[in-house]
C-alpha cells in the first residue's frame, strides 16, 4: 500500500512530488526547506530556516500521529558546510537519544535559494 500524505500545516510541494508517502511500515517525507506554510515564503538565515524545516517536518509527522521519536533516518543537505554546527544545535533539540541515523551532504544549491533541506524516514 502506498498513500499520499498531505497537510496544510506544512508547505505545499513546489514540484511534482508529495509531502510524504505512507507505506505499511514507513513514512518517507520529502525534503523540507524553510518555507513558512502561512506566507509561502522562505524565512531568512540558517537558524530560522533550520527551525522552520524542523517545524515543517513536525507538522507532517503530526498529521500521521507520529513525532520525532518515530524518525529512523534523516538526510541533511547544506548549501554551506560551514553551517554544520548551527544546524546540528537546532536539529538535536528536536530529538532524544538514540538519535536517528543521518547523512549530511554539502550541495551546490537548493530550491528557492534555501540554505538547508532535510528529509526523513519514519517508522510507524
Amino acid at each position: 500500500m502506498r498513500k499520499e500524505v498531505k497537510t496544510t500545516n506544512a508547505p505545499e510541494a513546489i514540484g511534482p512530488y508529495s509531502q510524504a508517502i505512507e507505506t505499511d511500515e514507513f513514512v518517507f517525507l520529502a525534503g523540507q526547506i524553510g518555507i513558512n506554510p502561512s506566507s509561502g515564503e522562505l524565512v531568512e538565515g540558517i537558524e530560522n530556516q533550520t527551525k522552520q524545516v524542523m517545524e515543517n517536518i513536525k507538522a507532517v509527522l503530526r498529521s500521521l500521529n507520529l513525532d520525532f521519536s518515530n524518525v529512523v533516518k534523516t538526510t541533511i543537505f547544506l548549501a554551506n558546510m560551514g553551517d554544520f554546527s548551527k544546524v546540528n544545535e537546532i536539529y538535536s533539540s528536536y530529538f532524544i537519544p538514540p538519535y536517528p541515523a543521518r547523512s549530511t551532504v554539502a550541495v551546490r544549491e537548493l530550491p528557492k535559494g534555501a540554505l538547508v533541506e532535510i528529509e526523513v524516514i519514519a517508522k510507524k
